[in-house]
Formats: structure tokens, sequence, C-alpha cells
């Protein structure tokens, strides 16, 4: 692909000197000796453009349905895993189709017109002043084409931000940070407690003020589990840079801004397992796997290890640049069923608790150094009192 495309810069490059030279030579055109051939253009010149202009609208066509035939598979168009993903592919699906139609149709009418009036001899341009019923015919149209594609997508917009306060949700939030996520659920309460970057100390990573009541039942993961079903509210915090949250097969994205909470929230209608046995979604993992084994040939040949086998799951990805390792800030989602998601929440220890057996670990390192320190004293004492001086 990528010497397809360096063969494509160097023709385009070479069409384009040559019609530098082109340009050149017009302008010597006064310069020449009279009865000399002229580079002005005849009937024959401007018949031979009219035609070459159909053959390029025929090249942009065939170029287009080529596209859509061997390019045209969008899994990302056609498999969300959100409720609200659907009115988002739609919306997708509905601009790309308008686009399509426009520009074929403009693009034919502009080829035909630029055929249509090509030069003749002894022909003049008709001066065309104005057309107020045209005017006003491409005018409104396209405005009120662009007013119902805004409409509709500040509706999906609406689905994602709006969270009614007496809606059943579940919060979780998600914590930025150079180069990694970490997660954060309410527990039982489902009320995250306070939380602050100068909290953070030993496995308290997340800043959690501990004093908070609502924070004492709060769990920490580097592992997203969201249930298949209920509407989740994503809460996000950065501890340093922009980062932005992508989920892109459940169509969401926030950017996760230092110094300030933002907010969307989607309920995820597809589970991890039930994705993977979509056909789209297997016909991907065996492309991908395909390309590894391949690969992983030539690395087993150079006495490297071999690639594991790809195996799909939904992610978070970060969609700013924020840094050196941009690219690999990565946290995997595992949407579960209901079942599923409460019996991997049982089995987590709250951040309260992990705090709470820290201070033990390192209680317990602190105290045989003591008892060693103590027991010391007592002996020197001892011998101390031992002592010829000391038998006085």
């Amino acid at each position: 692909m990528t010497s397809l495309l360096i063969i494509v810069v160097l023709v385009l490059l070479a069409v384009a000197l040559w019609q530098l030279t082109k340009i050149f030579d017009l302008t010597q055109v006064g310069a020449r000796v009279a009865g000399a051939n002229s580079q002005v253009a005849n009937d024959k010149d401007n018949n031979l453009q009219g035609y070459l202009m159909f053959g390029f609208l025929a090249f942009i066509y065939i170029i287009t349905i080529y596209c859509l035939i061997y390019f045209g598979d969008l899994p990302l168009m056609s498999n969300s895993a959100s409720v609200h993903g659907k009115e988002i592919d739609r919306l997708m699906w509905i601009t790309v189709v308008l686009i399509f139609l426009v520009q074929t149709v403009t693009q034919a009418l502009l080829h035909y017109f630029a055929f249509k009036y090509r030069g003749r001899q002894g022909q003049q341009a008709l001066y065309y002043a104005d057309n107020d019923k045209l005017e006003f015919i491409w005018s409104v149209i396209p405005a009120i084409v662009l007013a119902g594609l805004i409409l509709y997508g500040l509706y999906a917009w609406t689905n994602i931000m709006f969270v009614d306060s007496e809606e059943e949700v579940i919060e979780i939030e998600v914590y930025a940070k150079q180069f990694s996520w970490e997660a954060r659920y309410s527990g039982k309460d489902n009320t995250l407690g306070k939380a602050n970057v100068r909290y953070i100390e030993g496995v308290n990573t997340l800043g959690v003020d501990m004093s908070d009541p609502n924070a004492q039942d709060d769990i920490s993961a580097t592992e997203l589990h969201i249930p298949k079903g209920k509407k989740v509210l994503f809460k996000f915090r950065s501890q340093d840079v922009l980062h932005s949250a992508y989920f892109p097969h459940f169509r969401a994205q926030m950017n996760v801004v230092p110094g300030m909470v933002t907010q969307f929230a989607f309920t995820p209608s597809l589970t991890t397992t039930e994705m993977r046995e979509l056909p789209e979604i297997q016909a991907k993992v065996e492309r991908i796997n395909q390309i590894r084994a391949k690969r992983s040939e030539k690395l087993v040949a150079k006495g490297d290890a071999a690639l594991d086998p790809y195996t799909f799951d939904f992610f978070i990805a970060c969609n700013k640049i924020c840094g050196a390792s941009h690219y690999n800030m990565q946290m995997k989602v595992v949407v579960d069923t209901p079942e599923e998601y409460a019996a991997w929440l049982k089995g987590q220890k709250t951040i309260a608790e992990k705090v709470k057996e820290e201070k033990a670990s390192q209680a317990a390192e602190n105290a045989p150094a003591t008892a060693v320190d103590s027991a010391a004293v007592t002996a020197k004492n001892d011998v101390v009192s031992q002592s010829p001086a000391g038998q006085k």
C-alpha cells in the first residue's frame, strides 16, 4: 500500500511539472514569430478536453464504486454495543448517503456543463447577472438538510448526556493518567466518595478522601466491568494532562479535563461473549490472526517469540495525543450479564480495605525492627547491672 501511494504521488508530481511547462509555453505565445504553431486552443482541442472531462468523471465513479466494494466493510458503523449506538450509526449512514448523493449529482453537473459550454470558434459567453429562484433553491435546501442533521445529532447527544435525577444508574469513575486508566465503583451506596490528587498515597492511587463516609465502600479496578442492560453513568477525572475517553464500540467519547469532572451515560446492549459471536467480529478476528501468523513465522525464523493470537475485547482508548505512550493508553472493558457483574463486584476489595491492609503490612514490617532495638537496649541494661560498678 505504501509503494502504491509513493507511485501515485510521483505520477501527480510529474503531471504538475508537465502542466507548469505548458503554462510557461503559453506565456511565450506573444513572442512567437507570426505563422508559427500557436498554443491557443482551437475547437478540436476544446472538444478533446470536454471528452477528457467525462473520462475523468467516469474515473471518479469507478474509484468510488471500487472502494465501496473492497473497502466498504465498516464494522464500527454496524455493530454498536450500546442502546444509543444504533441512533449514532443511523445518523452516520444518513450523513454518508447524503454526501455521496450530493457528490454524485454535483460532479455530474459540473463535468456536463464544462463539456456543454466548452469553447467554440466565434462563440461568446452569455452574461448571467443573477437568478433569485436558483439562489433561493441552492440556499434553502442545504440549510434545511443541515438543520435536520444538526437537530438529529442534538437528539442523539442528549440521549448520551442527559441523566434523570430519579433514574436508577450505576456510577463509575474513570480516572486518566499518563499512560493508563483506572476505574472506581461507587459501591453499595451508589455514591462516589470525594477525591483529590493531594490524597494520592500508596495503594490509594485515585486520591480518594478516606475520611468521607461515602468513600468507605468505593472499589478500584484496572479492568472496567459493566453490566448489560443497566445504564452506567461515567464520571471522568484526569491526574495530569488533557485526555479523551473513547469507547468506539459503544459510540461514546468524552474529553477528560484536569481540574474538572466530565460525564456521559450509556446502556450496554451486548455482552463481550455475544459480541465475539457476531459473524462480522469473527471474520475480523480471523483476518487479524492470519496477519499475526504470517508475522510470527518471520519472528520465529529470527529466533524471537511468536505473537499471541488476537481475541476480541471491548476497550477504552485515549483519543488525545497526551504524550509519548499515548498510542498504548488503553483499558480492557468487559460487559457481563447482571449476575456475572454482581459476582465480580462482590469479589473485589474496597479501597478502604486495601489502605487498611497496606498500613497493617507497613506496621508489620516496622515491628521486627522495633522489637530488635528494644531487645538490644534490654540486653545492654542487663550487662551494665551485672558489672562490678553496678554491684556497688
